[in-house]
């Protein structure tokens, strides 16, 4: 397993992320399986939401914690990370002082443990007041419940205006990113063109993020679109994408979804990658992927067969 130092951090992490917004699908010895499965392949990152459960706020980190029996000796071999920002009871973004602070109580309670090593803010609020939000940071800091602060889907722009009041360095951006959705690559390939792929539909976020040393984590690593499937095995959608990543995957004796992940990491930002999956052997497949370091040319091969151009 690959690890780096998270700038302005002493978070030394995985460039694998176990995501648990879908744990509950699991039994809790399933649960626990997993997580176990996880850590012995050396992934110590562990993302969260407040959102997360399909029945009540908090439900998966609260079966994380039931599941792994947390306790302060699984806790200190452990990074966790939650996010809070979105009211899902009511499907609208707060980035209140009151909602930042009772968010992250409610996650620690949940999670049986005294602090978070991050809080990302989830999306970014157009109501937000930045001078609360950092009131907000402040005070979780003092406390010790909170260690590092970032973002999830914000833009450049967005992080400006939060680190122009807030007293803390944002260290980390959470985005979409996968073989299959590329923006944050796409309209720096192709500047200048009068073509769809030229169109900026993210203010330079990648460039933004390396200039100023803020970590990026990549979700929905497998997936197409906004949640529209996965491209691994779609033959018929994906068909020519799948044909070079197996004769890639071949050649290094692995599985197609280790060279999804190895896309990914083999980009010197040292992107993470948040791994969704509840399926033991897809965690041990992805793992694998994790120092693969794929030439330059099966990079742009991968890219192309994607559908994207190189000019």
């Amino acid at each position: 397993m690959k690890y780096h130092t998270i700038a302005n951090t002493d978070l030394h992490v995985s460039n694998l992320i176990m995501g648990n917004m879908r744990l509950t699908e699991l039994s809790l010895q399933e649960a626990e399986k997993l997580i176990r499965t996880a850590m012995e392949e050396e992934i110590n990152f562990f993302d969260h939401a407040d959102i997360y459960g399909p029945d009540y706020v908090g439900q998966c980190e609260e079966y994380f914690a039931n599941a792994i029996q947390m306790n302060s000796s699984l806790r200190e071999k452990m990074v966790i990370q939650s996010k809070c920002g979105i009211n899902s009871a009511k499907n609208y973004y707060d980035f209140s002082k009151k909602h930042i602070i009772d968010s992250v109580n409610g996650s620690l309670e949940r999670l049986k443990t005294d602090y978070l090593d991050l809080l990302l803010l989830h999306r970014p609020d157009p109501l937000m007041d930045p001078e609360e939000v950092a009131e907000a940071f402040n005070e979780l800091q003092s406390s010790g419940k909170v260690r590092h602060f970032g973002v999830s889907n914000h833009n450049p722009a967005q992080i400006q205006l939060l680190e122009k009041y807030i007293g803390q360095k944002l260290v980390v951006n959470q985005v979409q990113f996968s073989i299959a959705h590329t923006p944050i690559i796409d309209s720096g390939i192709s500047l200048n063109m009068g073509i769809d792929q030229a169109v900026n539909r993210d203010s330079s976020v990648l460039e933004y993020c390396r200039l100023n040393d803020i970590t990026l984590q990549a979700w929905s690593p497998f997936q197409n679109g906004f949640f529209e499937g996965p491209f691994l095995g779609d033959k018929e959608k994906f068909g020519k994408l799948n044909e070079v990543i197996d004769r890639i995957a071949s050649k290094y004796s692995v599985t197609n979804t280790a060279i999804a992940v190895a896309w990914i990491t083999t980009h010197p930002a040292n992107i993470q990658v948040v791994l969704g999956t509840t399926n033991i052997q897809r965690m041990k497949d992805a793992s694998k992927g994790s120092e693969i370091k794929l030439t330059r040319e099966e990079w742009y091969d991968i890219y192309k067969a994607a559908g994207n151009m190189v000019p």
